[in-house]
C-alpha cells in the first residue's frame, strides 16, 4: 500500500515524460534503488590522480606548501601504471576481487570503488579514502623500492598535509565528501559537497546538476532528522518538484519565460499555474490586495521551490552569470510573498539564506563565488535542501564570471565521478529506479 496518496509524473531535463503516476515514496532516498546506489558510490568511490602524483613528486610540489627542495623523486609511475593499479586493488580488497578500479585519461586518473565491507566495518565513510590513499602510497613505495627516507614524500603526495592539517590539504587522492570534522552538525556529510563539484559531474547541465544536488541535499535532510512525520512528505514534494522536474513544472516555467522573461514574470507564471492546479485559491481581499489560501502548504512550498529554480535559470541564464543567484533567491521569493500573501520557499528560510549569501559571495566581504558554497556552509545551510540546487544551476549556466570556476576547482570530479551514470544523469537514473 502506498504511504502517500500523492502521485507525480517524472520528466527529463528536455521536457519528455519518463515515468507516469509515480507514488511519492518511490523517489525517497531511502527507497529508490538508483538513489541508494548513488549514495553508496558517494561513500565508496575515491579519485586518485596518478599522473598528478608523478608530476608532484618530480618537482617536489607536495601538499599546498609549495616546492620542497631536495625532496624530488623522479619515479616513472605512469610507465608502471598497471602494476601499481594491481597492487592497489589487491591491498584494498577484503575477500578478494571486489575492488573496482575505473581508469580515465589513459590511466592518469583512477576512480576506486572500495569493497562494501570497508564501509560496513567502519563508523564513518573515512575508511574509503584512508584505505585507498594508504594503498596508493604503499603500491608506489613497493613498486620502486623507495627508501625509508623518501617514503614520506610519497605519503605527502597522496595524503597531502594530513595529519599536520585536519583535512587532507593538497592531497592527490580525493573524495567528493569532506572529512567528517568539517561537517558542522549531525547529518551534514551529504550536504557538504561544493556546487562546482555538481556542475562538473553533470557536464554543466543546469537541470541535471540541480537534480544531483537536490538528491544528496534531500538525503542529508533525511539523515539529520528533517524528514520525520509530516516533514517527510514536505521534503519529498520539494525534492520531486524542484529537483526531479515533477509534472514538468520547472521545464515549463523556464520555457515560458526563457526568451523574454524576468524574475517577476516567473512569479506570475508560477502563481497562475498554482491557481490552475488548485494548489492555492483566492482568499480574503484587503483593499486592492487579493490574498490567497492553501489547504496544502507543503505542496505550495514544492511549487515555490520549483519556481525559485526556474527563476534562477531564467535570470542567471540570460546574463550567463552565477553571481545573480543570491539576489534571485531573495527577490523571487520576496515578490512571491507580496503577490500571494503566502509564505515563500522553505517558509522564508530561502530569503534569509539569500541575504547572508549575497554578502559572503560577492559583496563587501567578497569571500568567493557561489560555486565554492555547499549545504554545510554557515551561510547556505539554512535553506533545507532547496537552496544549493539553484546555486548549482546558476554555476552551470555561468560563462566564466566566477573567481573560482568549476573547471578550476572541480575538473577531476567531472573526469572521474562524472563518467558514472548515477552522477551524470541522475534524473533518468532515478526515474528508472522507480
Amino acid at each position: 500500500m502506498a504511504k502517500y496518496s500523492d502521485t507525480i509524473d517524472l520528466y527529463s531535463d528536455d521536457g519528455k515524460v519518463l515515468k507516469s503516476n509515480v507514488s511519492l515514496e518511490k523517489i525517497s532516498p531511502l527507497v529508490n534503488p538508483a538513489t541508494l546506489k548513488l549514495i553508496d558510490l558517494t561513500k565508496r568511490s575515491i579519485a586518485v590522480n596518478l599522473g598528478g602524483i608523478e608530476a608532484a613528486l618530480k618537482t617536489g610540489k607536495l601538499g599546498k606548501g609549495g616546492v620542497i627542495m631536495g625532496r624530488e623523486l623522479d619515479l616513472p609511475i605512469m610507465d608502471n601504471k598497471d602494476a601499481i593499479v594491481a597492487k592497489i586493488k589487491e591491498m584494498v580488497d577484503v575477500v578478494g576481487g571486489e575492488t573496482v578500479v575505473n581508469e580515465y585519461k589513459g590511466g592518469q586518473l583512477l576512480l576506486v570503488e572500495v569493497p562494501k565491507a570497508r564501509i560496513d566495518g567502519a563508523s564513518t565513510y573515512d575508511a574509503a579514502i584512508t584505505s585507498v590513499a594508504a594503498a596508493t602510497t604503499y603500491a608506489i613505495v613497493d613498486q620502486f623500492n623507495v627508501s625509508m627516507f623518501d617514503a614520506s614524500a610519497v605519503k605527502a603526495a597522496t595524503f597531502g598535509a594530513y595529519p599536520h592539517t585536519m583535512d587532507m590539504e593538497g592531497a592527490l587522492v580525493s573524495s567528493i565528501l569532506s572529512n567528517p570534522q568539517n561537517n558542522e552538525g549531525l547529518g551534514y556529510a551529504l550536504r557538504n559537497i561544493g556546487a562546482n563539484h555538481y556542475v562538473m559531474m553533470t557536464g554543466r547541465n543546469a537541470m541535471q546538476g540541480a537534480a544531483l544536488a537536490s538528491t544528496l541535499e534531500t538525503a542529508g535532510e533525511f539523515e539529520m532528522g528533517g524528514a520525520i512525520g509530516p516533514f517527510e512528505r514536505h521534503m519529498l514534494l520539494q525534492y520531486a518538484y524542484q529537483g526531479l522536474n515533477a509534472n514538468n513544472l520547472v521545464y515549463e516555467l523556464v520555457k515560458e519565460n526563457g526568451q523574454t522573461g524576468t524574475i517577476g514574470t516567473v512569479v506570475q507564471s508560477l502563481v497562475a499555474k498554482a491557481i490552475e492546479d488548485k494548489v492555492i485559491v483566492p482568499g480574503k481581499k484587503g483593499g486592492y490586495f487579493q490574498f490567497y489560501d492553501t489547504k496544502d502548504p507543503m505542496m505550495w512550498n514544492a511549487y515555490a521551490a520549483a519556481g525559485t529554480l526556474a527563476a534562477t535559470m531564467v535570470n542567471c541564464g540570460a546574463g550567463r552569470f552565477a553571481q545573480a543567484v543570491s539576489s534571485t533567491l531573495l527577490y523571487f521569493n520576496d515578490l512571491l510573498e507580496h503577490e500571494t500573501g503566502l509564505p515563500a520557499t522553505d517558509f522564508g528560510r530561502v530569503m534569509g539564506t539569500a541575504v547572508g549569501f549575497s554578502f559572503f559571495s560577492h559583496s563587501i566581504y567578497g569571500g568567493g563565488g557561489p560555486g565554492i558554497f555547499n549545504g554545510n556552509h554557515v551561510v547556505t545551510r539554512h535553506a533545507n535542501g532547496c537552496g544549493i540546487p539553484c546555486i548549482v544551476a546558476a554555476c552551470a549556466l555561468d560563462a566564466g564570471t566566477q573567481m573560482f570556476t568549476p573547471e578550476g576547482t572541480s575538473a577531476v570530479m567531472g573526469q572521474t565521478y562524472g563518467q558514472i551514470p548515477e552522477f551524470n544523469k541522475p534524473i533518468q537514473q532515478i526515474a528508472n529506479g522507480v
